[in-house]
């Protein structure tokens, strides 16, 4: 089992910056790939960013591209998410999830363990 708790959500206003934080527990953090995905109210959950295990690779959506930054500490147990520029659209509840896969890492379908979500409001 994977635990993973995401943390530092909140209300901020249109061109901010924000960063989350997903810590796992559990297993070995570097055996897993991550991913954050986000769910606006009354849309399906989507893709924002993936990153493999031990941050070679990394992807993102095409919404976020050059506007967030995925990155991990496996010393830390943290995967993080660099959020700048932030807009109305990005207004969603946003989880983090672990896989051990290495491929299909901007579907959800791989990932086995999922946070419980952060809450991102940006304001206009």
């Amino acid at each position: 089992q994977v635990q993973l708790v995401e943390s530092g959500g909140g209300l901020v206003q249109t061109g901010d910056s924000l960063r989350l934080s997903c810590a796992a527990s559990g297993r070995t953090f570097s055996d897993y790939s991550m991913g954050w995905f986000r769910q606006a109210p009354g849309k399906e959950r989507e893709f924002v960013a993936a990153i493999t295990r031990f941050g070679g690779t990394k992807y993102y959506a095409d919404s976020v591209k050059g506007r967030f930054t995925i990155s991990r500490d496996n010393t830390k147990n943290t995967l993080y998410l660099q959020m700048s520029t932030l807009n109305a659209e990005d207004t969603a509840v946003y989880y983090c999830a672990a896989t051990p896969r290495i491929t299909n890492l901007n579907s959800d379908r791989p990932y086995t363990y999922w946070g419980q979500g952060t809450q991102v409001t940006v304001s206009s």
